[in-house]
Order: structure tokens, then sequence, then C-alpha cells
């Protein structure tokens, strides 16, 4: 790629939660590495506040039900993005919508890398065989990596700095002060990732030398988190009580968060808070850990118990019998890992 004085990239992540989140560590590392890039990117409007910190980096949020719906839709993206002359093009996403905005681009002259989802490794680490040999692939922040890479640019995931914490502006936070306080994110988009109520509540009788937050879910998940929260005297729901924002703004002031394999744990990575990761059916060696996280805060079912974990790579293909996994999770090192984020404040 040219050296020029200023390259302008374009970056296409539309969805999901958790994947938009996962750009965010890699686009902070090159940015703080290249300083001579400027960078757009295509995502869904609601996830604007994940690009808060960035002052170069510019936020495209098209109509997909609108404006931009469907191939036509696709054409006339595209006839206002190539009006802002990109030097390249990163899609991180590779779907039909973003494959047909590169073929376009491409035809442009405009220099494309496309992310490798590494589909033909994670089938052969969810085959419905108890002889499967488990191996770690390539994590989404380093396949991210690569798409860059491709493209010529400088990007060490090893070397990021270290962000300014975002300010809370909600009243709600003032009470936690001085208090060490963590997340618990219980639930994901299928049940053989979300965390069985009766563990949480096993786990949560057992911080009681902390304060604990509820995230994540829409409204029978609020009725559920809020009943549970009504039992403990240092628990509290957040659940649709807060915007957005202030969510991110709570995270990010959090000891710690306790997070399933979704889009929260990666949020609190994204934010540089400490993420404990507790798996169900599906497992970190698919890729999908929080950002420069450790292994130990991974915590798995007993896998000699269910051979067959991981049993798909996003958790919708399961055997029913499987989801009691859940009660071999070691809840001991799940409070032994959060008493030592919490030890500072409580010293």
């Amino acid at each position: 790629m040219s050296h020029k004085k200023t390259i302008h990239i374009l970056v296409i992540r539309l969805s999901a939660m958790g994947d938009v989140a996962m750009t965010v560590p890699v686009l902070r590392a090159l940015l703080q590495q290249n300083a001579n890039l400027k960078i757009t990117v295509v995502t869904r409007a609601f996830f604007s506040p994940f690009f808060d910190e960035f002052e170069n980096i510019t936020l495209i949020t098209p109509d997909l039900k609108g404006e931009h719906k469907g191939f036509f839709g696709i054409l006339r993206l595209f006839k206002s993005l190539k009006s802002l002359k990109f030097d390249a093009v990163a899609d991180l996403h590779n779907v039909l919508r973003s494959k047909i905005l590169v073929t376009l681009f491409r035809i442009n002259g405009t220099t494309c890398a496309q992310l490798n989802k590494g589909r033909k490794e994670k089938k052969l680490l969810t085959k419905n065989d108890v002889t499967k040999k488990l191996h770690p692939l390539k994590t989404m922040h380093q396949r991210y990596a690569l798409v860059f890479h491709k493209l010529g640019l400088s990007l060490d995931l090893l070397t990021i700095k270290t962000i300014q914490k975002r300010k809370v502006s909600t009243p709600f936070f003032n009470k936690y002060k001085g208090k060490p306080v963590i997340g618990i994110a219980p639930f994901a988009a299928f049940k053989s990732k979300s965390l069985p109520i009766n563990i949480l509540e096993q786990i949560l009788q057992k911080l009681n030398f902390t304060e604990v937050i509820l995230f994540g879910g829409g409204d029978k998940e609020k009725e559920i988190l809020e009943k549970v929260a009504k039992k403990y005297s240092n628990v509290t729901s957040i659940i649709q009580k807060v915007t957005f924002k202030e969510e991110l703004d709570i995270i990010a002031n959090l000891d710690v968060m306790i997070a399933m394999d979704s889009g929260n744990g990666h949020i609190a990575a994204m934010l540089q808070t400490p993420v404990i990761t507790i798996w169900g059916l599906t497992h970190p060696y698919l890729g999908f850990t929080a950002f420069n996280q450790p292994k130990t805060h991974q915590i798995t079912p007993d896998l000699t118990k269910y051979p067959l974990i991981p049993t798909s790579v996003y958790g919708n293909k399961f055997p029913e019998e499987y989801l009691t996994c859940f009660n071999t999770i070691n809840i001991d090192k799940i409070i032994d890992l959060v008493k030592k984020h919490t030890r500072t404040k409580k010293e």
C-alpha cells in the first residue's frame, strides 16, 4: 500500500454486538501503531457508542431496513461510500452484503481484504465425535488483524496502550464509590450458553463481599433478574434502567465482569475491564474468547463428562441432555478470581 501522508481505510462490520465489540481493540491497536491512518467504519447505529474514544474514526450507519435494504440498497450504499475515495477496504464481516460491497469496490479498482472465518477448522472442532481432539484456533481478534496485515498495515495485538477510563454520568453509580463492584451477565443468544438461574444464585450466595450488578436481556430476562436481585442486599439489576451508553460507562468502571460466551464479555474486554467467562456448550478454543484475557479466566464444564463440547460454533446446536454441563462448573474458582480482582479496593 502506498505510504502517502494519510491512508483512508473503510472497515465493514455490521453485526452482531459481540463481533462489533471485538473490532474495537483491534482498531485501537491499529491506530496506535499507524499514525497516518484515517478509518471509516460501516456498522449499525446502535453500536455507535463503542467508538466514542476515537477521534480519527468516522461512522457510517446504513439504513438496512429502508434505504439500503436489498441489492439496490447496497448499490446506493456503495455509491455514497465510493465518493469518500478510500485507499483500501477491510471486510471484517464477510457475509453476502459485505461481499457485494467488496466486489463493487474491487471493480472500482480499490484494494480489498476479507475476513477468513476458518469455517473448516471450526467444523472439525464441533463435529459429533467423542474422539475429536481439541486445539486452539486463531482468535477472532487475530483473524481481524490478518485482514489488515493483508492490506500491508502494521498491527501487533500484544502492545495496546491502556485507554482512559470512561466517566459514569448516571447518579445510580454514585453509591458504589470506593466499593468493590462486579458485573454478571448470565444470558446469551442460546440457552446452551446461558447460565441457569440456580447456578447464578449459587454464585451470588458466595459474593457477599462485593457489590454485584446484573446485566443483559429483554423483558423476560429483566423480570427474572429483578426477582433474583431482591433476594440479596448487595445485588442490583440494571436491565432497561439506564441507556446503552450509560451501561458501557458502568461496565468500564467494574472491578471485573463475569459473562458467558456473549456480547457482554466482549464489551467489558473492549473497555479493558477484566472478564471471567463461563463457557457452556461452546469452547474458548473456537476463538471467541474475550480480548486479552488469560486462560485462567476461562471456566469450562467437565469435558470428560461432556466430550462432545463444543457442540457448535455459536451454541445453536446441542444435545438437550448436555445442558446439565453447567452443574460441573467450578464455582469456587470463579469466586477466587473475583476476590483477586476486588482485593485492592477491600484493602
